[in-house]
């Protein structure tokens, strides 16, 4: 199997099903896969494996997190690349998966392309989103659009089971360049990401993703930097958000000492995977560039 597409959705049943229409016209499915992980899914999106038989299937009755589903589905994937798309997200070049297989073999250094994302609601994308024409090295990846080799992937510890979401694809990002391997970002693969950003912000995303980056990162602060700059990073994080969110509003206050609480509770779990660098490497990392959002 050449290419394995897999995509982890939660109660986005019209967007999932816009996504695999899409992918169903331009994939071959002989040589290409597509795995699909409902995330405790409420909204009726298993009515779509009537529609899509071909769609390798998988779910979880409660909501474990795009992180644990990925860390699941990735397991399961047969292909030499593992492609990574948001279920209201697609790529916008038919030949996606032939330009990927190309700049894999251009530098076999490389473990992950990451993929130019245009963000908004579109029924046809303007010009000048095309403009920029972008590559070079960096340090992370969009979780929207991306590569990985499957071999690479087999090498790091995969998706975090520590992080629920926000936050995972760094943790893949770091494992991936403590192997030795590069993340490549490129504006020759785009990805649609067709989120309304808007509509998510009226609905709360923003105090949600909040609580979960607060935590999430302190875990990753936790599992990657050494001590005493561990202490020195979360108490700056803590601080940070403390003063330019809680302070200013009730609910990203709450959601403040949630994260808190959240954090003394998963503590012990998230240190049997604590695996410190030394600054000297987490400096070179922070020093790359970061691609374009």
């Amino acid at each position: 199997m050449e290419a394995s597409i897999l995509i982890v959705s939660h109660d986005r049943k019209t967007e999932l099903q816009k996504t695999l229409q899409i992918l169903e016209d331009i994939i071959n499915k002989d040589k290409h896969e597509v795995r699909v992980f409902l995330d405790g899914s409420t909204d009726g999106s298993q009515e779509l494996e009537e529609d899509f038989p071909w769609v390798y299937w998988y779910s979880s009755e409660k909501t474990i997190g795009a992180s644990g589903a990925r860390n699941i589905l990735y397991s399961k994937a047969k292909g030499e690349t593992l492609f990574g798309f948001d279920d209201d997200a697609h790529p916008l070049q038919k030949d996606f998966i032939a330009r990927t297989k190309n700049l894999f073999r251009s530098n076999e250094n490389l473990g992950i392309i990451g993929f130019q994302e245009i963000k908004g609601i579109y029924e046809t994308i303007p010009e000048e989103l095309f403009v920029i024409k972008v590559e070079y090295l960096t340090n992370e990846f969009l979780g929207c659009g991306f590569a990985i080799k499957k071999e690479v992937y087999e090498k790091t510890r995969g998706f975090p089971v520590w992080i629920d979401i926000y936050g995972e694809e760094v943790c893949v990002a770091w494992e991936t360049m403590i192997q030795g391997y590069d993340i490549l970002f490129t504006s020759k693969i785009r990805v649609h990401h067709r989120v309304n950003k808007q509509t998510r912000r009226e609905l709360g995303a923003n105090y949600l993703r909040f609580e979960k980056q607060l935590k999430n990162t302190t875990f990753f602060y936790f599992v990657y930097y050494p001590f005493p700059w561990l202490i020195i990073k979360i108490i700056k994080l803590h601080l940070h958000n403390f003063t330019k969110y809680a302070l200013k509003d009730r609910i990203f206050l709450k959601q403040y000492f949630k994260a808190g609480w959240n954090i003394l509770k998963g503590l012990p779990e998230v240190w049997q995977f604590r695996r410190p660098l030394s600054k000297n490497t987490i400096d070179h990392i922070k020093k790359m560039k970061t691609p374009l959002y």
